[in-house]
C-alpha cells in the first residue's frame, strides 16, 4: 500500500485565515482523496467551517491553538510570542515530530521562515534555505529560486540552490535530468558579479549526474523556459517574481480594456473566447501558488496570503506531490553526491560546450 501522506495546515494564516484554508482543503481532497490533514487554529473559528465541509472534517484532526501570527508581525516578534503555541509554529513542529509530512501556511512570510529555520534547522552542508517557486513558461513549467529568503547569496550558496532546485524539478515537474541556469546580466562568462561567475565555475566543474548545468541565462529566458531551473539570489529573484506577477495583471487589464472598447472587439472576443480562456488558465497565479522552503530538515510550503480557496488548494497539492515523490530523499542524495566530490560522480550529463552568446 502507498504511504499515507499527512499535511499540517496553519488554519489561521493569510488575509482570511480559515475562511480560505478549509474550503481550499476541501478542493484539494477532491483531487487527492488519500490525503490526511492536521488543522491548527482557533477551534471556535475553524469548527463551524469544518461542519460546513464534511469531507475535510472526515479527513482531518483539529488541534486548538490560542495564538495566531498576524500578517504584520515582525519575525522576531512572532518567534517571541508564538513559539511553541501559535498555529504556525505547531504546524511546523508537527513536521519536526514526524506527525506530518509537510506544513502549509498562508501566513506572514518572514515569520514562517524564521520559525521554520528555528524549528527544523537547515540540512547538513546547507548554510541558508531558499524559497522556490514554480514558474509557468512557454515550454511548460520551471523552478525559480531563491525568491526572497537569502539576499546576496555567495557562490557556494548559489551552488546549493542549484542542487535543491534540481531535486525539486525531478520531484515536482518530472524531469529526470533537469537543466540548470544561473540568472545573470548576460550569457557570456565574463559578465556578472564575481559571486555569480564563481558559482558558474563550481557548477561546470561539479558535473553532477542529477542535473545538467546550462550556463548563464538572462531575464527573458525565465518565461521562455530555456532551462528547467533558474538559480539566483533572493533580491533579484523576488523582484523577478513580483515583476512577472505584475506583468500578468497588466496584460489582463489591457485585454479587458481593449475587448470592451467597441462592439466589434466584443464580437471578436466571443469568437476568440476559447483562446482567451486558455490564456487566462495559463496566467492564473492560483495554479502555481505555493513557494517551497528548501534546504530545511522538513518541507514547508508558503501559500500567498491573499489567495482564495483554489489557490490554497494548489499549495496543498504541491505539498502532497513533493512528499509523494520523495523530494527530501532526492535532495539528500544530490547533496551527498556533491559533498563526496565530483570525481565520484558520472560525467555523462556534463555540458562540454559553452553557453551560446547573446546577439
Amino acid at each position: 500500500m502507498p504511504k499515507q501522506i499527512t499535511l499540517s495546515l496553519d488554519a489561521m494564516g493569510g488575509d482570511r485565515g480559515a475562511e480560505v484554508v478549509v474550503p481550499g482543503a476541501d478542493i484539494a481532497l477532491v483531487r487527492c482523496p488519500s490525503l490526511r490533514l492536521k488543522l491548527y487554529g482557533d477551534a471556535a473559528i475553524v469548527q463551524p467551517l469544518l461542519d460546513a465541509h464534511p469531507r475535510v472534517a472526515a479527513a482531518s484532526e483539529l488541534i486548538h491553538c490560542d495564538v495566531s501570527v498576524k500578517m504584520d508581525d515582525k519575525p522576531s516578534q512572532a518567534l517571541r510570542q508564538g513559539r511553541w503555541k501559535s498555529s504556525m509554529w505547531r504546524a511546523i513542529d508537527a513536521v519536526k515530530n514526524g506527525e506530518a509530512d509537510a506544513a502549509v501556511s498562508a501566513g506572514n512570510t518572514g515569520a514562517l521562515m524564521a520559525m521554520a529555520k528555528f524549528c527544523l534547522r537547515t540540512l547538513d552542508g546547507v548554510e541558508r534555505p531558499a524559497i522556490a517557486a514554480i514558474w509557468p513558461t512557454l515550454r511548460g513549467e520551471s523552478i525559480v529560486l531563491d525568491c526572497g529568503a537569502t539576499i546576496g547569496a555567495d557562490a557556494q550558496q548559489l551552488v546549493d540552490f542549484a542542487i535543491l532546485g534540481g531535486a525539486m524539478a525531478r520531484a515536482v515537474i518530472g524531469v529526470d535530468v533537469p537543466s540548470v541556469g544561473l540568472l545573470n546580466v548576460g550569457v557570456e562568462e565574463v559578465k556578472g558579479i564575481e559571486e555569480i561567475r564563481a558559482a558558474g565555475r563550481l557548477l561546470r566543474e561539479s558535473r553532477l549526474p542529477s542535473f545538467r548545468y546550462h550556463g548563464f541565462v538572462e531575464g527573458d529566458d525565465v518565461g521562455a523556459g530555456t532551462v528547467d531551473v533558474v538559480v539566483t539570489e533572493g533580491f533579484a529573484g523576488n523582484i523577478a517574481l513580483k515583476t512577472a506577477e505584475g506583468t500578468a495583471k497588466q496584460v489582463a487589464s489591457f485585454l479587458r480594456s481593449a475587448i470592451g472598447r467597441s462592439w466589434r472587439t466584443r464580437i471578436g472576443y466571443l469568437l476568440a473566447k476559447p483562446a482567451f480562456d486558455a490564456l487566462r488558465e495559463k496566467l492564473d497565479p492560483r495554479k502555481s501558488n505555493g513557494g517551497v522552503f528548501l534546504g530545511l530538515n522538513g518541507l514547508v510550503i508558503k501559500s500567498h496570503g491573499g489567495t482564495d480557496a483554489e489557490g490554497f488548494a494548489s499549495a496543498v497539492e504541491l505539498g502532497f506531490d513533493m512528499v509523494r515523490n520523495d523530494l527530501l530523499s532526492k535532495i539528500g542524495q544530490d547533496m551527498a553526491a556533491y559533498r563526496l566530490g565530483e570525481e565520484q560522480a558520472p560525467v555523462a550529463h556534463a555540458v562540454s560546450e559553452p553557453a551560446v552568446e547573446a546577439p
